[in-house]
């Protein structure tokens, strides 16, 4: 497909973290007559492009979840369609594309698998104490066969596991921890109860109704301003003793300060975090910090995965194919299947 000049479409692919030159984008371009740039971000990524540079491009398919365009969206003035590969939308800004009448499209069905199996994982980890038994054994295989150090060890069965947002992933998640013997109750208001999704589940009218209830809570809310900071000192303030905090879904959902308060204080029992506010994490952050010195209060409560919850091959690559299809249908049918600034746009 080319364009009313005869040129063949230009798509900038910004945030390329992955090892390949854009194989399977290549390949599903080609196929439809399509010819496209790759832009690097982070270090050596070299100056923004010009206004110029800017006005070739066709699609734009923006891929790492915190980099924003450094150019001006009034730039693209060729631009039909910003496509991000990924879920979150928070480093985008839809209200300025939607004011040139550019639809922003996102993934959202990528990953729905591996997030739900990454947060019942670190709820594992930490209900199990996997993580700190094998670090026992491997300081002193003498010293560290014992099995009754890790603090948060218990039995899930017939434990509460509350879901914060009831989306495709938290519906997975919760799926997996009913599938666990656990009684699932969740906190959605877009959600009016559990039988809306063909699940028996409870439903919490409101967020401390959930925190009072929930052994394991588990985030799966989108990252927006009305849930910036939602689990702050106020939230932890009607947390059920114990309480283990799990977040797959966006770091600024949880104040970090408030959390390492909670924990300190033994109004929570720990936390599984794979997303955090600031990332790669601030190691002067007092979390941070004593999760690293193993300070005692902290030691066995906490554990950190590096917002890799999304990913494998299979999903990896759902993704990049998945973003490529956006671009495709939109510029070959008019098709928009995941618009997320309708609004902006006036549809």
């Amino acid at each position: 497909m080319g364009t009313e000049a005869g040129k063949p479409l230009r798509v900038l692919m910004t945030g390329w973290h992955y090892p390949d030159e854009a194989v399977l984008e290549r390949e599903s371009f080609a196929a439809a007559g399509i010819a496209f740039d790759v832009r690097r971000w982070g270090e050596g990524a070299g100056p923004p492009l010009s206004e110029a540079e800017c006005g070739a491009y066709d699609a734009i398919v923006q891929h790492h979840g915190a980099e924003r365009l450094r150019e001006p969206e009034a730039w693209f003035t060729q631009c039909r369609i910003v496509v991000r590969a990924g879920v979150g939308v928070d480093n985008i800004d839809m209200a300025a594309w939607g004011r040139l009448g550019i639809p922003v499209t996102n993934v959202p069905d990528y990953g729905t698998y591996e997030v739900a199996d990454h947060a019942i994982a670190l709820m594992m980890t930490l209900v199990r104490g996997t993580a700190q038994f094998d670090a026992a054994l491997r300081a002193d295989l003498v010293q560290g066969w014992k099995y009754h150090a890790p603090p948060l060890i218990r039995r899930l069965h017939g434990a509460v596991f509350g879901v914060i947002g009831m989306g495709p992933i938290g519906v997975a998640a919760a799926r997996r921890a009913a599938g666990l013997g656990m009684r699932v109750v969740f906190y959605d208001p877009f959600v009016a109860h559990g039988m809306e999704l063909g699940l028996d589940f409870d439903r919490a009218h409101e967020l401390p109704d959930l925190m009072a209830a929930a052994d394991v809570v588990s985030v799966h809310a989108p990252g927006t301003p009305k849930t910036k900071n939602m689990l702050d000192a106020a939230a932890f303030r009607h947390s059920k003793p114990g309480q283990i905090i799990i977040n797959t879904a966006r770091g600024s959902i949880i104040d970090l300060d408030a959390l390492a308060d909670a924990i300190r204080a033994g109004r929570v029992g720990g936390a599984g975090l794979d997303v955090l506010s600031v990332e790669p994490p601030d190691p002067a952050h007092p979390l941070i910090k004593a999760w690293r010195d193993e300070e005692p209060w902290i030691k066995g409560r906490v554990i950190l995965t590096p917002h890799g919850g999304f990913f494998s091959p299979a999903s990896s690559r759902d993704l990049r194919l998945k973003a490529v299809r956006q671009v495709l249908d939109y510029v070959e049918t008019g098709r928009l299947t995941t618009c997320v600034n309708r609004r902006e746009l006036g549809r």
